[in-house]
């Protein structure tokens, strides 16, 4: 992936905004419309900008219990721990499924509207029948930050 200064400035400004128009996109970086058309196009062509979205506040969707959930499986051959990725992603109040190394296999992130909510997830997701040895939940107080972003 060849990524020269202008594309990282291009990057910059739409993971701050990713609404801005060609136009307003070129004022900020200094090049014509159509150049930023075109590099945009290009960056998505190659991987470098993966998806578009709007990020929603959970809360002003009735989620706002937010769970980071460590998951351990009795096995952790190709196959077990493949099947676990396939069903935890399948669910819509799992936000972002990684498989880790050192400690747990997986770490989940879950966007919740309430404790009944995680413990119906809970005891049709992180049983024996899925595979799961141990689980640790962890409930958010606060969100001192979010972000998207990532230095380019």
């Amino acid at each position: 992936m060849k990524i020269d200064q202008i594309d990282r400035q291009i990057l910059r400004e739409l993971q701050i905004n990713a609404d801005l128009t060609n136009e307003a996109l070129g004022q900020r970086i200094h090049l014509s419309p159509a150049t930023c058309q075109r590099r945009v196009r290009r960056l998505k062509e190659m991987g470098a900008i993966e998806k578009v979205v709007a990020i929603v506040n959970p809360q002003a969707v009735g989620q706002p219990l937010l769970a980071l959930v460590e998951i351990t499986l009795g096995s952790q051959t190709v196959e077990s721990l493949t099947a676990f990725e396939s069903i935890a992603s399948a669910s819509g109040f799992v936000q972002q499924c990684y498989q880790v190394s050192t400690g747990p296999d997986f770490i989940l992130v879950l966007a919740l509207p309430d404790m009944q909510a995680y413990h119906e997830l809970a005891s049709n997701l992180f049983t024996v029948s899925n595979g799961v040895r141990n689980v640790r939940s962890f409930f958010t107080v606060l969100r001192s930050k979010f972000t998207t972003s990532i230095p380019v």
